[in-house]
């Protein structure tokens, strides 16, 4: 009797679990069409999106009052089962999580696996250190099969400096064996020409999300528009709100979607009070720094050699590794 029960517990709780990934936005309770739309509109598609959305900006961006805004918020979190859990449920998640190639073995071996799914990853240094390059291998790599190192999905790049080549990108897939056609074919480009466009591009992004398989986002680079269009200091409390909020809404998609890869470039500049060691350090602040999981500094090597130092990371200690960029690509 008791083991009846049990089975037709466990029985529910998989029908409870299946009928829950058909809950669509239509579903909350009090949510009409009209509703629906204003979401969707918001970039809200899915009831994962809105259980994370923090409540101020929904009732910005989709102009719900406060009270539908929370109740809809709380209605979404209970679907997503959105309380504590234990560690081991958390190992057991990471052990499984499939890693993105760099193309160098060496790189790999310093990220302990590669580029990882569901953080955010940023490449920083001087120019020519190899920063626009790895994000344009990347691209490539993420249409790679799984055990090849990629995570058969498609690239979404989001060029701000008008430095996408799809000439390089032919040469990285020529190196691999594969159709160039096919591999341009699956990158989704988006051309970034201030920071509100920049900005726009990362919240119309869901709508695309699942529609074209995307696994990598890519930002290169993320602080360049800001830079240019924020001067001086009375800008500066206004430029880094806005771009926290911009970064934590990269973050926020790589816990929405399932293996999504989020990688921005960013630039450096020369701390003049620093006389000793090295006065190279990345812009945005400590904004930029809190926002980004894991943070590689780039530098330059001998001839083709570059060197990737983690400067940060939850689960990496602080070390680096050599890597080459050829003809063919990223490569040791």
């Amino acid at each position: 009797m008791a083991k009846k029960k049990a089975e037709s517990a466990d029985t529910g709780e998989k029908e409870t679990s299946k009928s829950e990934t058909s809950y669509t936005l239509n579903d909350l309770p009090g949510v009409g069409d009209a509703t629906v739309k204003k979401l969707k509109e918001a970039g809200i598609i899915s009831i994962r999106t809105l259980a994370m959305y923090p409540l101020n900006k929904l009732m910005d961006e989709a102009g719900i009052g406060e009270k539908t805004a929370d109740k809809i918020i709380r209605a979404a979190q209970d679907i997503e089962k959105m309380g504590f859990k234990s560690a081991d449920k958390i190992w057991e998640k990471r052990r499984s999580l499939k890693k993105l190639t760099t193309g160098s073995q060496n790189l790999d071996d310093l990220l302990i696996g590669g580029i990882e799914p569901g953080a955010v990853t940023e490449l920083f240094g001087e120019y020519r250190t190899g920063k626009t390059q790895l994000a344009h291998q990347l691209c490539v790599n993420v249409q790679l099969p799984y055990e090849a190192g990629g995570l058969e999905g498609s690239p979404l790049y989001i060029d701000t400096e008008g430095t996408f080549r799809p000439e390089r990108l032919i040469q990285m897939a020529v190196a691999k064996d594969l159709d160039h056609n096919l591999v341009l074919k699956n990158i989704v480009v988006g051309r970034a020409y201030n920071s509100n466009h920049q900005i726009l591009l990362v919240k119309e992004s869901p709508k695309i999300i699942k529609e074209k398989n995307i696994k990598l986002i890519i930002v290169d680079s993320l602080i360049g528009h800001f830079r240019s269009e924020y001067i001086g200091r009375g800008t500066l409390a206004e430029r880094q709100q806005i771009i926290n909020t911009h970064i934590h809404d990269l973050l926020r998609l790589t816990e929405i979607y399932d293996e999504l890869a989020v990688v921005f470039t960013n630039q450096v500049s020369a701390k003049p009070d620093v006389f000793y060691g090295n006065p190279l350090t990345h812009t945005g602040g400590h904004i930029v720094a809190h926002g980004a999981t894991i943070r590689i500094f780039l530098r330059k090597g001998k001839g083709e050699q570059r060197v990737a130092k983690v400067v940060d990371a939850p689960h990496i200690p602080e070390s680096d590794a050599i890597f080459s960029i050829t003809e063919e690509g990223i490569n040791d």
